[in-house]
């Protein structure tokens, strides 16, 4: 079976997607360095466009997207994608939101234990001639209260990453929690002020909308524990990050992962001043076995909407 449709294809993704597509008959263009200049100019020809995070799809190029039936990220989030004006196009827009849950879940997990024992720092001071054996006290996890706002994929997944460290897990969601999951983990269900209050770590799994910029303010930062950690995973506007900042230089909390920021690339990201702080280049989603995922989750997903299944 086969498909007179062709792909334009403008970040770098696994080659599965690639077999998957031209192995059911579809014309691929492979452009991983792309320019939105080109896009601009290329669109109008394709019918299918996929990107993962480099690329951002504006209003202007789905405005000339005139054949396009399908915008594809090989992601979890859609923030780079135009939904509005793909809506107005009657455009579908789809993602591989499964693909990423355990490699971010995994990476939450990683910067727990990190901030726990101090081990980026411990790492930093030896290569600086230092030996803070003394000074690197840690804790454990067992016993600590877990905090997840936000119990979809990859919530759930940390939730049950934590519970085998025999973590204690809150959650706050704004949509209803998947009850066999909170039975599974013992989850105890809380308003997000309570979760705040009550947590040692927090992990934060919430897409970037007008309702959850700052959703972790100054005033939000007050009720939480001194000794308190906050994780950032999801998109950097979810946290402000100039509140965080004076949060944990003043004493106020104990310390924080950030792996996505308000502004990125984030050279020169004044968090970076402070010793308790860990902060990585987006790398959530940065796994070979994730890639391949959401790249094989994108492609069967068009398929199937090309075949009319979905």
């Amino acid at each position: 079976m086969g498909f007179d449709d062709s792909v334009l294809i403008c970040d770098e993704v696994d080659p599965v997607l690639n077999k998957i597509l031209q192995d059911d008959g579809l014309k691929v263009s492979y452009e991983p360095k792309i320019t939105p200049e080109q896009i601009k100019e290329k669109i109008s020809t394709f019918n299918i466009v996929i990107v993962r995070s480099r690329t951002t799809i504006t209003r202007e190029m789905i405005e000339k997207a005139d054949k396009c039936k399908i915008i594809a990220r090989v992601g979890v989030g859609l923030d780079n994608v135009d939904q509005v004006a793909a809506k107005e196009k009657n455009i579908r827009v789809i993602n591989a939101a499964e693909g990423a849950m355990n490699a971010v879940a995994e990476l939450v997990l990683g910067f727990m234990l990190t901030l726990s024992r101090q081990t980026a720092r411990g790492d930093r001071a030896i290569r600086n001639g230092q030996w803070l054996k003394n000074e690197l006290k840690g804790t454990e996890l067992r016993g600590k209260y877990l905090g997840i706002i936000g119990l979809g994929n990859i919530g759930k997944r940390l939730g049950r990453l934590a519970r085998g460290l025999n973590m204690n897990i809150i959650g706050y969601d704004v949509v209803p929690i998947d009850e066999e999951f909170a039975k599974e983990v013992g989850l105890m269900k809380a308003d997000l002020d309570t979760l705040l209050q009550s947590s040692d770590y927090i992990s934060i799994h919430v897409p970037l909308l007008d309702s959850t910029y700052h959703l972790i303010n100054a005033q939000k930062m007050t009720t939480m524990k001194k000794t308190a950690k906050i994780i950032n995973t999801s998109r950097g506007g979810v946290v402000d990050e100039d509140a965080l900042y004076e949060a944990i230089k003043n004493g106020n909390l104990g310390g924080a992962a950030l792996d996505v920021f308000e502004k990125e690339p984030a050279i020169g990201n004044k968090l970076a001043e402070l010793d308790n702080v860990i902060l990585t280049p987006h790398i959530g989603a940065q796994t070979k076995e994730a890639q391949s995922l959401a790249a094989n989750i994108i492609g069967e997903k068009i398929i199937q909407i090309l075949r009319g299944v979905i």
